[in-house]
């Protein structure tokens, strides 16, 4: 008890620094600023009147839903991908320079190129699946290339059948590498979809209040809907690892 009572209060001893840090920051930088910058409580005020909107909380689950559709599709196509390339090399050395590429460049290259062809409801979702494919088709191929071979001939030996090999030694091999990818890959998606909302303006999303609010100069609904951003990556990515370590417990 007296363990959590500590680690609340520095916590929120933490986050009092911080927001000290916020509230002096804004008061030196507004002496000289042509359009101030908000203090904590006006982003906090701003973001207690919009959690009572109903716009909000649809923008909100409109984004999650389409964050979530791409991230889901990514998951499902670069396991497999990972499964192909992994067993013929052929497909390996098609696919791994796309893939690399898609890796290495800006996501606002990806959004300003797709956004010519694809609707900008569908471009939240889409930009999420593409940045999460590298990361799914990279970890979950490391995990079947690393696989031990001496589980493998053990299992042929004892004549495994394809599904108990699967069960017994391919998905434990690779677990800890979509584990991996999974957290990482969510967080990133997340924000990847976010950007392509601000830059694309869908209708009811958070990306488009946050562009709507930046063109109209107002600065505390800027910050916070970017708390709103913020807020939601941590809880959903713990959520995420609490699911993931239950999946291991009970196993």
């Amino acid at each position: 008890m007296r363990d959590k009572l500590l680690r609340f209060l520095r916590a929120v001893a933490i986050v009092a620094f911080w927001l000290g840090i916020w509230a002096g920051g804004c008061y030196l930088a507004n002496r000289t600023l042509f359009w101030p910058l908000p203090y904590p409580w006006d982003v906090a005020k701003s973001l207690w009147r919009l959690m009572g909107e109903t716009v909000f909380w649809s923008a909100v689950g409109t984004s999650l839903l389409r964050v979530i559709t791409g991230f889901a599709l990514a998951l499902v196509v670069g396991v497999v991908l990972a499964m192909l390339t992994a067993r013929f090399a052929v497909l390996h050395a098609l696919f791994s320079p796309i893939l690399s590429a898609v890796k290495a460049a800006p996501v606002a290259s990806f959004i300003f190129v797709a956004f010519l062809w694809i609707r900008a409801e569908r471009m939240p979702a889409f930009i999420a699946f593409l940045m999460v494919i590298p990361l799914v088709w990279e970890n979950v191929r490391q995990g079947i290339l690393h696989t031990d071979r001496k589980l493998l001939e053990m299992a042929q030996v004892f004549r495994l059948s394809r599904g108990e090999r699967l069960r017994y030694v391919r998905l434990p091999a690779v677990k800890p590498y979509l584990q991996a990818a999974v957290t990482t890959g969510f967080g990133f998606a997340w924000k990847a979809g976010v950007a392509a909302e601000i830059l694309c303006w869908p209708a009811d999303s958070i990306g488009y209040h946050i562009a709507a609010a930046k063109t109209t100069l107002e600065t505390a609904d800027v910050f916070a809907w970017t708390a709103v951003v913020v807020v939601l990556s941590v809880v959903l990515e713990r959520l995420l690892r609490r699911v993931i370590n239950r999946w291991e417990v009970t196993e």
